[in-house]
């Protein structure tokens, strides 16, 4: 499969070298805490330390137990950090062979030879990957990249004739770009697209931001199915 962006395999061009953040399961030192990554969103928020993190810095707050956690219950910014925040973003109108204002318009073919989905993959799916590609193209114009992205907010539409969200080909998507590796050993977890058998992630990514997602009557576009808003944080210069 094409992809445009691929794993992180080198700073972005220009961008002075920084110091990355490293993802700490705050949640995983207190014993007996044991939170599924629902619960540890209703529940509250965890911190070994209310000071902490150091200034420049953002902790997630990770349920505990967990290899692989899909979200972070919540995030600690630390004092002076720089945060960049997108606007609302949806799908890229790249399927010309659909017609325009369809939810079809929004497969991205670099994805998807010739806007075809291949066995399970919904168009909630799909919407999502070309979504969060747009997000990532978003974040290389302002020197991130998705292991920088700490908050997210996800708005999802009905597809024509169903009767609630796609929440499942969302989160399927989802993990194609965040939370997707082990967190005891840092390898990879391989994901599924639509019904075929797991494999290897488009991006590699630690990443697991605190996020919601909600289920909302129409969206803005005229065939979109997903918009997605981020927050991300400039890593702490090196020696900080």
């Amino acid at each position: 499969m094409n992809t445009v962006l691929g794993p992180r395999s080198a700073p972005t061009p220009g961008r002075k070298p920084l110091l990355r953040r490293q993802i700490v399961p705050i949640a995983a030192i207190i014993a007996g805490i044991s939170l599924t990554a629902s619960a540890a969103m209703a529940a509250p928020a965890v911190f070994a330390d209310l000071t902490a993190p150091k200034p420049g810095t953002t902790v997630p707050n990770l349920p505990a137990g967990q290899d692989n956690p899909m979200i972070a219950g919540g995030v600690a910014i630390g004092a002076n950090t720089a945060i960049y925040k997108t606007s609302g973003l949806g799908p890229s109108a790249l399927n010309a062979s659909a017609p325009a204002g369809s939810e079809e318009r929004y497969i991205d073919p670099a994805v998807f030879p010739g806007g075809v989905l291949p066995a399970g993959v919904t168009i909630t799916e799909a919407q999502g990957i070309n979504a969060l590609r747009r997000i990532g193209e978003n974040l290389a114009q302002a020197g991130l990249d998705y292991d920088d992205v700490i908050t997210m907010r996800v708005f999802l539409q009905n597809p024509a004739g169903a009767e609630k969200a796609d929440f499942d080909g969302w989160n399927r998507a989802y993990r194609q770009y965040f939370a997707n590796t082990n967190l005891a050993d840092g390898t990879p977890v391989k994901v599924r697209l639509g019904s075929a058998e797991p494999a290897a992630p488009f991006v590699v990514n630690a990443a697991r931001p605190s996020r919601f997602a909600l289920e909302i009557e129409n969206l803005p576009v005229n065939g979109w199915l997903v918009e997605v808003e981020v927050d991300a944080a400039y890593p702490a210069p090196a020696g900080k």
